[in-house]
């Protein structure tokens, strides 16, 4: 198991929300530069990504690919028992609020994470995974832990289009939720970007952030 790196960047003011992403390296400081100090920023990275970020064990959905560990729930209960009390005790971190975001398989986990833990008000599940075997389904017939203030969804234009029989569905996954979540009268936005999954991942990271901070 990897060891989970942190990196945190605290707000001057003891107050403002408190935004966790999950990483896929040390990017933290880019984000924190695009944020400012409007928020508190933890950045976790090193994680076993497969295995921590998933809800439930599942197959590979490449060939030669790794299967997924469904780690999720402990690692949502680490986070939110464990890793985030620590800072705010360690920082002298009151926060308003707390928000959560993420990038493709984290991103997944940013929205599944309400599922598991009332600590996040706001979420943004950034290219989310939310094609994952079974995931849609599970959303849409379990109730959050907390209705969460503002929940931001995005996809690249072109992320559905390919011969992957999980990936192929991501459109379809997110837009299902995206419904669901506004007919909540949860404040939800669903932004198509262009591009494939891959492309600009850190700028639509930082727009989403953005947004769920507004």
């Amino acid at each position: 198991m990897a060891e989970k790196k942190i990196s945190v960047f605290p707000s001057e003011n003891t107050r403002a929300p408190l935004v966790v992403v999950n990483a896929t390296g040390n990017e933290g400081e880019d984000i924190h530069n695009a944020i400012g100090d409007r928020a508190s920023l933890v950045a976790v990275w090193n994680l076993d990504w497969n295995d921590d970020l998933s809800p439930w064990p599942a197959q590979p959905v490449f060939r030669n690919g790794d299967s997924f560990g469904g780690m999720a729930d402990r690692y949502a209960a680490e986070l939110s028992g464990t890793i985030v009390p620590g800072i705010e005790q360690r920082y002298g971190l009151q926060p308003a609020y707390f928000a959560i975001a993420g990038y493709s398989l984290a991103g997944l986990f940013a929205l599944y994470s309400a599922y598991r833990t009332s600590m996040f008000s706001r979420i943004a599940s950034v290219s989310g995974s939310l094609w994952y075997p079974g995931f849609a389904d599970y959303a849409e017939c379990h109730e959050m832990m907390r209705r969460p203030d503002r929940i931001y969804l995005s996809l690249g234009d072109k992320e559905e289009r390919t011969a992957n029989q999980y990936m192929k569905t991501v459109r379809d996954c997110t837009e299902r939720l995206h419904e669901k979540y506004l007919l909540e009268g949860i404040d939800s936005v669903l932004e198509i970007n262009p591009g494939n999954h891959f492309q600009d991942a850190g700028t639509r990271l930082i727009k989403g952030i953005r947004w769920i901070l507004q």
